[in-house]
Formats: structure tokens, sequence, C-alpha cells
């Protein structure tokens, strides 16, 4: 069984930086692949990042060059780096991790944290 726990959300104001981490149990970080999610109030679940285990990451348009995801295999652990947070960036982000998930397709992902909370305030 794959479990997954995020943390570093936070509260900032615009232009800050955040870095979530999140901590995979039940699989290795080196041989799944893992990404990023975020849902927002009345929105539905959208990608942000993935990584696949040899490290090709795709991103979505509303975070490129913002945004980096990355792992290190020794910890088990996944991260997204953010800069330069915008108010539309507040969202409960969410990692994941399955083999064969899509970052246009939440459904695709089997395995999901408990989320961590982002609020950028204007």
């Amino acid at each position: 069984q794959v479990t997954l726990a995020e943390s570093g959300g936070g509260s900032v104001e615009a232009g800050g930086s955040l870095k979530l981490t999140c901590v995979i149990f039940g699989a290795a970080a080196r041989s799944i692949r893992m990404g990023w999610f975020r849902q927002a109030p009345g929105k539905e679940r959208e990608g942000v990042a993935t990584i696949e285990p040899y490290d090709w990451t795709t991103y979505s348009d509303s975070v490129k060059d913002r945004f980096t995801i990355s792992k290190d295999v020794t910890k088990n652990t996944l991260y997204l780096l953010m800069h330069n947070l915008k108010p539309e960036d507040t969202a409960m982000y969410y990692c994941a991790a399955d083999k064969f998930g899509r970052l246009n397709d939440s459904n695709t992902w089997a395995n999901w944290g408990q989320g961590t909370q982002v609020t950028v305030s204007s």
C-alpha cells in the first residue's frame, strides 16, 4: 500500500515562495511516476507538475517557469518549489503517485496524499 504525506503549505504574500514536501511510503520514488495537483474551492482538481522515474518533468502552462518539481530518491521524497506565487495559486495541493498517471487527468492516479493548503494574498 502506497501512502503519501505532504507538508510545507502556508500563507504567503504575492511574489513569495514556498516549498512543498511529500514523503512516500510503500513505493520507491525512483521507480514510479509522481505528481503535484491542486484544487481550489469550487474548482476541479488540476495537474501542476509530474516527474518520471528517470526525472523527465512536465508542467501545466499556468506554473511553468515559476514552479519546479524534483525528488530525492535517497529520502523517498518529492518536492515542489514555488516562486513568484500569485493569488490564483491558492488551493489545496496534493501529491500523487501512479505508474501511468497523466498530468491532465487526475482520475489516472491511484495514490494520493491528504493535501496541504497554500494561500497567497494580494
